[in-house]
């Protein structure tokens, strides 16, 4: 996702021709999406090319799984009532934006980060934000530092020209800390630079560097500051014109946190189905009409996304928490009324 700025100018270009050579039937069913899907029976998301670990990867048997994996899932569940109709397409960071746009892909989930020039050069719409990706600082214990300014005067590692490095530039000098940047072209040269014993701290994306910290020979040696530099907001990317769809992809994941909020978990949903607390989880789970036909789907929309899939909780622990190898902290990815700041919009 941190990419060089240089080659995210030049996807940019890509994906700006791609949508002008586009065929008419593909621009056309750019406003039909759900009915798109539901004729080929299968929902189309991105996977990866190759393993971007805690969100998309594959295991030993070929079966996808992964926080991004979790949510194309859900959405299929939405649709389908089948969390397995779904398949998924792998793509590079470059390759996401011109197969959405081609209708190679029917939604792009893919820690895409939501910004300026995507949303309004690209012919794209952006979901709620369902990650935020913060660009943190990992050193080995051994330091005996507690946050940033203890690494005052030393060296940090870091991928050059990327906008990781112009964060930690500017978030060092806004807080009066003199810390060296050693750049290095790759991410993994970056990292076996640190681990290498060349700089006293990495600077990289949060998720990356607890996936970085599990390569270490000793990882229990390492760990990640406190200190939040930068923030990145991710969100689910869809072609421009299609509200509808949008909605559906959007009602996901508020489904996931509404169901969190509640209480309601993929273990006792049907005694919450069978004796709904209140209205909102009555609706939320079909036993009052509504949810699902507002979208243009089965009132078991709600029902079935979390049946099949999870809860935000149970979607984050086993992708990126303390049920995953990762052990990432929730932090600001936690619900409105645990610390963090995902909340859902009002189910009327």
């Amino acid at each position: 996702m941190r990419t060089k700025m240089v080659l995210a100018s030049a996807a940019s270009a890509i994906s700006i021709l791609a949508a002008a050579l586009l065929p008419q039937n593909a621009v056309a069913a750019n406003g039909d999406t759900l009915k798109t899907v539901q004729d080929r029976g299968q929902l189309v998301c991105t996977g990866h090319n190759g393993s971007f670990e805690g969100f998309a990867e594959v295991d030993d048997k070929g079966n996808w799984k992964g926080f991004d994996i979790d949510y194309c899932r859900a959405i299929a569940a939405a649709i389908f009532g089948d969390a397995n109709k779904v398949n998924f397409l792998p793509v590079s960071w470059a390759q996401r934006f011109p197969s959405l746009q081609s209708g190679e892909l029917d939604v792009v989930i893919k820690a895409t980060g939501w910004t300026m020039s995507r949303d309004t050069e690209l012919g794209l719409q952006f979901s709620v934000p369902y990650f935020l990706g913060l660009t943190q600082v990992m050193v080995p214990k051994s330091l005996g530092v507690e946050d940033v300014k203890g690494l005052d005067g030393g060296t940090a590692c870091v991928e050059a020209g990327t906008s990781t490095e112009r964060q930690a530039a500017n978030y060092f000098k806004r807080i009066g800390v003199d810390l060296k940047l050693i750049t290095f072209e790759k991410t993994t040269e970056a990292r076996s630079a640190y681990f290498g014993g060349r700089c006293d701290s990495f600077v990289q994306w949060g998720p990356n560097l607890a996936t970085a910290r599990l390569s270490a020979p000793n990882p229990d040696e390492h760990m990640i500051l406190p200190d939040n530099l930068a923030l990145e907001a991710e969100a689910a990317v869809v072609r421009q014109g299609d509200d509808p769809w949008l909605d559906i992809v959007n009602w996901t994941f508020f489904t996931t946190w509404i169901a969190e909020e509640y209480g309601i978990t993929s273990e006792n949903v049907d005694e919450m189905k069978a004796n709904p607390p209140d209205e909102t989880v009555a609706k939320l789970l079909g036993v009052t009409p509504g949810f699902g036909s507002r979208l243009g789907l089965s009132d078991d929309a709600g029902y079935n996304i979390i049946k099949l899939v999870g809860n935000s909780e149970e979607i984050y622990e086993r992708s990126l928490g303390e049920g995953s190898p990762y052990k990432l902290p929730r932090g600001l990815n936690n619900l409105w009324n645990n610390g963090g700041v995902l909340y859902p919009a009002g189910l009327d």
